[in-house]
């Protein structure tokens, strides 16, 4: 039997309801409206678990902390406010990017970041 259901249906809630990747930081703080005692033992626990029944995934930045999204999602990339580290979904695809690989090569996989400063901290004037 699994240990802190209450505390881990939390934490699947807040992936569903946040839409965009979530450090474990940031799952603690969207988990604790729907269980507040829960820690962010907890959370890395649940992490883990849902890494592994593959219905979360990793995204992982070049010196960045990773962050987790809920997986099966169609092709999408990032954006990452380099002030408040939040990261958003970024909808679509450059077309033709398949050309941008050397003559002879195939291209199989790609994933792009988009840094700069979002919404919330542009309006708060940062």
């Amino acid at each position: 039997m699994e240990r802190n259901t209450a505390q881990r249906a939390a934490v699947r809630q807040a992936f569903e309801e946040s839409g965009r990747p979530m450090s474990p930081k940031e799952v603690l703080d969207a988990a604790r409206p729907h269980a507040p005692s829960i820690g962010i033992a907890t959370v890395y626990r649940a992490i883990k678990t849902l890494l592994e029944e593959q219905w979360i995934s990793a995204v992982e930045i070049p010196g960045e902390p990773a962050r987790y999204e809920v997986a099966g999602k169609p092709h999408h990339h990032h954006f990452l406010c380099r002030h408040c580290s939040k990261m958003y979904e970024v909808q679509g695809c450059l077309a033709g990017i398949r050309a941008l690989a050397p003559a002879g090569f195939r291209l199989e996989a790609h994933h792009i970041t988009l840094y700069g400063v979002c919404e919330d901290c542009l309006s708060a004037g940062r």
